[in-house]
């Protein structure tokens, strides 16, 4: 308490000696930028097949994010998986607010990232689908924290707790605080680009 106070009376101190000599002792405001509306003849909205062609051609690496609550198993396919933080590790994903699957996710309130290797494109497409048993003939483990499915066969995985979530138009942002993790020696990835599965050649 001495140190805060003996602070507080050097810039008394300060205050005073600038006041005595004239000069300001705080910085005035700058003006309130004036605010407005954008009109629609300003920005024409983007057409939402342009959207999703142009964007395309964005070449991605493919994941199944799972996660189990008291039902079971749960999980989908997602494209919009991306690393966020190295310390402290964060991961993210991007899910559509009408997905059946992401309440369950939110439930459990943690999930595993499996990264799908080049020769699991059938797996995705199953997980891409609603309403399914997609965990029918599906081989899995938990995972090692959370208990969120480790997909067979899948060259990498991220075992996560949820840290928070954002809104982003007709998504969510969905931040995980990375818990364990590990991956494979060798194994090509599954690539996804301008709608359909491809490989990496170096």
């Amino acid at each position: 308490m001495g140190d805060v106070m003996g602070h507080a009376g050097m810039a008394a101190t300060v205050v005073r000696h600038l006041r005595a000599a004239g000069s300001p002792t705080a910085v005035e405001p700058l003006p309130r930028p004036v605010l407005r509306a954008v009109r629609e003849d300003e920005r024409p909205p983007v057409d939402p097949a342009e959207f999703r062609r142009v964007l395309g051609h964005f070449a991605s690496g493919v994941t199944i994010v799972t996660a189990v609550d008291a039902e079971g198993p749960a999980g989908f396919a997602c494209q919009s998986f991306a690393s966020l933080s190295l310390d402290p590790p964060l991961v993210a994903f991007m899910v559509a607010r009408t997905s059946t699957t992401w309440p369950r996710i939110a439930g459990a309130g943690s999930f595993c990232v499996n990264v799908l290797g080049a020769d699991q494109g059938g797996l995705c497409r199953s997980f891409a689908v609603s309403g399914a048993d997609k965990f029918a003939g599906v081989e899995w483990a938990p995972a090692p924290v959370t208990g969120a499915p480790r997909l067979a066969g899948a060259p990498a995985w991220i075992d996560c707790a949820i840290t928070a979530v954002h809104t982003g138009g007709d998504h969510l942002i969905v931040v995980g605080r990375v818990d364990a993790l590990g991956a494979a020696e060798e194994g090509d990835p599954l690539l996804f680009h301008r709608g359909r599965f491809g490989r990496f050649s170096a």
